[in-house]
């Protein structure tokens, strides 16, 4: 499991020698590379009152062991796709025919043609530049080009500038929305953020079901309609969380496939609809893609941001049959914050996105 939620001091008294949420009690130690949450009344977060709180992102420098698991178990997710694109340093010569291989490689990893052909000559400028001759130092100049690349994708998803903070959330049927919905509000009600669900998948039968699976383990509450208006019910929760202090709303959006014109369109209505219940809501729309649909995912991004004006992803299902180089063709195209990536079911198999570590385990 991970820490969501790190220390932001609130906006500063008026008495300058104190420092904000300062724990007296505490030993001088240098912080951790992911810090712990502490409750409020230890001097910790307080969601959508004082603080700003942004779910946490793995900085430079040695890996905690809970991190190390996570990272290795990316790297046996992103196996074999890392497998093709290691065997083409794999002589003793940089040439002509070695960047013909990794082009193919690249591409057969889901990088698309405009990523692949960017980190190509970046890769052949720097070579040039630097001299190198050997295979193994192009892979390791090949790894910093793509961290470069992917980096503008990590940043942390903020809760606690507003309250509620409304999060919509969209995506294509099958492409793990409600689950991963569910996975944020564990973590959520983990680290004391009072949570709201939102049931407005009304398009697919067992959406508003399965949402309440999700609270009954959460023990949060839940709104829902059952056959009522997606727009309505997103009204409804939003006006609730205002009403009862909630700090976050999570609304469940029907799935729906970029082509589906009328419902991209009632997409379109549910958030207007959340702007009239407050106006700077939605704080955050989400979209899920499954990152096993390689480069479709791409497309749905485009779909979904120009209808929605996307603010962050959730990539999910980078198991062993994802190749994962989808995420470079999307920062070349679509730079918009992954702010999660999954590898399975399980609840600890969402993590926070790193832009290095993902560099690193896709290309082996």
């Amino acid at each position: 499991m991970f820490s969501f939620f790190k220390k932001k001091p609130p906006p500063a008294p008026p008495v300058p020698a104190t420092p904000a949420l300062e724990e007296p009690s505490a030993p001088p130690a240098p912080p951790p590379t992911r810090p712990s949450f502490t409750a409020p009344a230890t001097g910790g977060s307080l969601i959508g009152s004082a603080l700003v709180t942004p779910i946490d992102i793995p900085e430079p420098g040695a890996t905690p062991p809970e991190r190390q698991k996570w990272v290795d178990k990316l790297k046996s997710s992103l196996g074999k796709t890392a497998g093709s694109i290691s065997t083409v340093f794999g002589g003793s010569l940089i040439d002509e025919a070695l960047y013909e291989k990794l082009e193919d490689a690249l591409l057969m990893a889901d990088a698309g043609v405009p990523a692949t052909q960017y980190l190509l000559t970046e890769l052949r400028r720097k070579v040039n530049d630097s001299g190198v001759t050997h295979p193994v130092a192009l892979k390791n100049i090949l790894v910093a080009l793509l961290t470069d690349l992917l980096q503008p994708l990590q940043k942390p998803l903020v809760i606690g500038e507003h309250k509620p903070t409304v999060i919509m959330v969209a995506g294509v049927n099958g492409a793990g929305k409600t689950t991963s919905i569910g996975k944020l509000t564990k973590h959520l009600c983990d680290h004391n953020a009072s949570v709201l669900l939102a049931a407005a998948d009304t398009f697919r039968a067992a959406a508003r079901e399965q949402l309440g699976i999700w609270a009954d383990r959460n023990l949060v509450e839940i709104v829902s309609q059952e056959g009522g208006d997606p727009a309505a019910v997103s009204f409804d929760a939003v006006s609730a969380g205002k009403a009862r202090g909630k700090d976050v709303v999570l609304i469940d959006t029907a799935g729906r496939l970029p082509t589906q014109l009328h419902l991209m369109e009632e997409l379109k209505k549910i958030k207007r609809v959340i702007q009239k219940a407050d106006g700077t809501a939605p704080h955050e729309v989400l979209l899920v893609i499954d990152g096993n649909t390689g480069q479709n995912a791409l497309t749905q991004v485009r779909a979904f941001d120009d209808a929605l004006k996307l603010t962050g992803l959730i990539i999910t299902k980078l198991d062993g049959t994802a190749k994962g180089g989808v995420i470079a063709a999307i920062a070349r195209e679509r730079p918009i914050p992954v702010y999660f990536i999954g590898v399975g079911e399980k609840l600890e198999e969402l993590e926070t996105f790193n832009a290095r570590e993902f560099a690193q385990a896709l290309l082996g």
